[in-house]
């Protein structure tokens, strides 16, 4: 199974879940999207996987609470998918697909055991 993490290297929850899957000898790549942003067509398809645009953005960072108010409030997805083209550190991390077309977000160390079936 091909799995590609997607993040930001300097995160430490990145770096947890990418530690995670060495310890546990799962392949995988690593795309910083700061370096190679997410396409519209990928953030529509992890969108509708993850919950929509808004489960998808961690508003609790500091990216987030320094946007102003009228870009918080998007109210389309052309307009989500512009915010997190611009700012693609807004996605909550890591975003973690495999080639099943499983898409999960964020890092536990039980919800990765559970992700790719480690007892």
């Amino acid at each position: 199974m091909s799995t590609i993490v997607y993040g930001l290297k300097n995160c430490d929850t990145c770096k947890k879940a990418t530690k995670w899957l060495d310890r546990f000898g799962i392949a995988h790549s690593f795309v910083d999207y700061r370096d190679a942003k997410p396409t519209p067509e990928m953030l529509v398809e992890w969108a509708g996987l993850l919950g929509g645009f808004e489960a998808m953005v961690n508003k609790s960072s500091t990216t987030w609470r320094q946007l102003p108010d009228n870009r918080k409030a998007a109210a389309s997805d052309a307009e989500w998918k512009l915010l997190l083209r611009e700012y693609p550190q807004l996605i909550r991390r890591p975003v973690v697909v495999t080639d099943d077309g499983a898409i999960t977000q964020g890092f536990s160390d039980n919800g990765f055991k559970k992700r790719f079936g480690i007892a």
